[in-house]
């Protein structure tokens, strides 16, 4: 059965950064694409970043490049997220997700998601 699992959720300050994990159980996670998205409050899932397989190419929401950093580790069957200079408005739950396939900002593209950890960041 396919898992991802994200952690590294919780409350921090503007300014301040936080870590996420996606652990995935997946047969042959090296040859899944990986991207995160999110959804706060009122609105439609946002689309945030996403690694290719091999983990060279890379690609970011507009509000969060520069800031956010998207990596993975296929030796251990992880994707990250490393997010920097956060803004009340990065507050949302965070989600993971996965295709063998397909890669980009469209939801649709992911066969696979997380049940998401929650980012909240205080002005």
């Amino acid at each position: 059965q396919v898992q991802l699992v994200e952690s590294g959720g919780g409350q921090v300050q503007a300014g301040g950064s936080l870590g996420l994990s996606c652990a995935a159980s997946l047969s042959s996670f090296e040859t899944y694409n990986m991207g995160w998205f999110r959804r706060a409050p009122g609105k439609e899932r946002e689309f945030v970043a996403a690694v290719h397989w091999d983990g060279v190419a890379r690609n970011y929401g507009d509000s969060v490049k520069g800031r956010f950093t998207i990596s993975r580790d296929n030796a251990k069957s992880v994707a990250y997220l490393q997010m920097n200079n956060l803004k009340p408005e990065d507050t949302a739950v965070y989600y993971c997700a996965a295709d063998r396939l397909r890669i980009g900002r469209n939801p649709d593209y992911y066969s696979y998601w997380g049940r998401g950890t929650q980012v909240t960041v205080s002005s």
